[in-house]
């Protein structure tokens, strides 16, 4: 099973958090890991230097992706029907659900919010943190 991983788990992994960065590891190694563009983009707004922008970009270059085509539309589409946004599920989490019911990945993440509004099988299950 493939996993899109959320910024949260970007974070701790990149700040080397052992709780996350081992299974992390593994899961790259399995090539388990999928990426998308507004994860990626919300890493390097985050970004606090060129060294920090080149390691994002390294990862971004080398991680499978899948097709995005259209799935803004249908994320702003789900967070109407569902009321997402009054949940406070913002866009990009939403995105992330669209993504991962399109392709039948799970989603790895620290946020509360958008695990209440996963499914288990949406899950990627860790008793890590």
């Amino acid at each position: 099973m493939m996993i899109l991983v959320d910024t949260s788990i970007w974070i701790e992994f990149l700040k080397l958090n052992r709780n996350v960065f081992d299974l992390f590891n593994h899961e790259m190694e399995q090539q388990n890991i999928v990426v998308t563009e507004c994860v990626f983009g919300e890493l390097l707004q985050g970004a606090k230097n060129k060294r920090e922008r080149k390691i994002i970009l390294e990862y971004w270059n080398n991680l499978p992706k899948k097709d995005e085509k259209n799935l803004w539309l249908d994320a702003g589409n789900l967070s109407g029907q569902k009321k997402y946004f009054a949940k406070g599920i913002g866009l990009i989490d939403t995105f992330l659900i669209a993504f991962a019911r399109r392709h039948k990945v799970q989603i790895w993440t620290l946020d509360k919010k958008l695990m209440s509004v996963l499914s288990v099988s949406e899950t990627y299950q860790t008793n890590l943190l």
